[in-house]
């Protein structure tokens, strides 16, 4: 392969490559543009040559942003759940578009995402009252490279600009502690939901640590009264349009939980309730019915469990999912091994159970500490003793 620099104005260069098709064989010519100096210009046409030689260039893509979305969010789509496909939608069209959509996906640089997320921290929302949340924004960042990434991988573009971003130029979120509540408060709560549908709820978030889809998905043939365990290993999703859904647990990974001997009480006694109440309706319970219901046995939707339970759990000012950081802080403050905690709640790794727990280490490095200084003293005082 040949190639030849030739210069347009000042500073401005066309760069020629001499190839043959080989398809037909046919000569053809490919023109790049260049600014810079003459020298520049020289390295550059090398470094195209031996790219092209090599089979590592990339044709330069015409393709806007806003346009390479729209194929990237079709080929995902059989891939990932709906609710992912519909948050990832959102973010791109949303949030990415409005500041990068009309860039040249091969001309993206780095400093434009950049910039562009220092907008949308600025004033990125849509209603013009100031800007999006970190946490948004590092969502916007998950959502791009990973588009962009596959970008690369069509060859679309030479490298993901993305990916090159050093981490102090990425969003950063803060993590704030999510409210709990006590073991008297705790108690104070299921006092007042004792005789409401509601009561099984709690007990399944605070007393076994369950996520609300899990709750949902949760199915009698998945509860061992006899034995005290329950599997999780399933999850019900709903989508913005109402559509929902049964998957597999989050992180594809199903565990088993021990039940607390006042949750298997609570089920035992809640199983024959349900079980009373779907006969009056002339319906025969079975082990593939949900242990959470509807009244007439229906299974109960994940946002009107959010709903309901919120609406309850206003005076003890936690949410559904604050309940499940209650299970995680009652067990840390009995000085349960974080990976106890990690394998009950489902986290993928003990990392992340640190990460989020980190907040209620500090007492657990006090009583570490006294432990420590009980055993040397201790060990000391035997040494003098037996020295003396």
């Amino acid at each position: 392969m040949k190639g030849c620099i030739k210069e347009r104005s000042p500073g401005h260069w066309a760069i020629i490559l001499d190839q043959r098709d080989p398809a037909t064989g046919k000569r053809k010519r490919k023109w790049h543009s260049f600014t810079g100096t003459k020298r520049a210009a020289q390295l550059e046409c090398a470094r195209l040559i031996s790219e092209t030689s090599d089979g590592a260039y990339v044709e330069p893509s015409k393709l806007a942003l806003a346009q390479f979305f729209d194929r990237w969010l079709k080929h995902i789509k059989p891939n990932v759940s709906p609710r992912t496909h519909e948050r990832y939608e959102q973010i791109a069209t949303k949030n990415i578009v409005p500041l990068l959509g009309a860039k040249i996906l091969s001309k993206l640089q780095p400093i434009d995402i950049s910039e562009a997320y220092g907008k949308a921290l600025e004033n990125g929302r849509r209603d013009g009252k100031g800007g999006l949340s970190p946490r948004t924004v590092h969502h916007m960042h998950r959502v791009l490279f990973s588009a962009l990434g596959q970008a690369e991988r069509w060859r679309l573009i030479p490298r993901n600009p993305a990916a090159l971003l050093e981490k102090r130029d990425r969003p950063k979120i803060e993590r704030k502690p999510v409210r709990t509540i006590d073991a008297n408060s705790t108690a104070a709560a299921f006092d007042a939901a004792r005789e409401r549908r509601l009561f099984i709820l709690l007990i399944l978030a605070t007393l076994c640590g369950l996520r609300r889809g899990e709750i949902t998905a949760l199915r009698w043939r998945s509860v061992d009264l006899d034995n005290g365990q329950l599997a999780v290993v399933a999850s019900t999703e709903q989508t913005d349009a109402g559509t929902i859904r049964e998957k597999e647990a989050k992180s594809g990974r199903a565990r088993t939980i021990a039940m607390p001997a006042m949750a298997v009480e609570e089920l035992r006694r809640w199983r024959v309730m349900q079980a009373e109440e779907l006969l009056r309706l002339g319906v025969r319970g079975d082990d593939d019915r949900h242990v959470v219901t509807q009244a007439d046995g229906s299974p109960l939707q994940p946002r009107s469990l959010t709903h309901s339970v919120s609406e309850f759990l206003k005076e003890w000012r936690v949410t559904l999912h604050g309940l499940r950081h209650s299970h995680a802080s009652h067990m840390l403050a009995s000085n349960i091994h974080p990976k106890i905690v990690q394998e009950r709640l489902g986290h993928s790794s003990i990392a992340i159970t640190m990460d989020i727990y980190s907040h209620l280490m500090p007492n657990m490095q006090g009583e570490a500490a006294a432990a420590v200084d009980v055993a040397m003293r201790a060990a000391i005082n035997k040494r003098t003793d037996d020295v003396g």
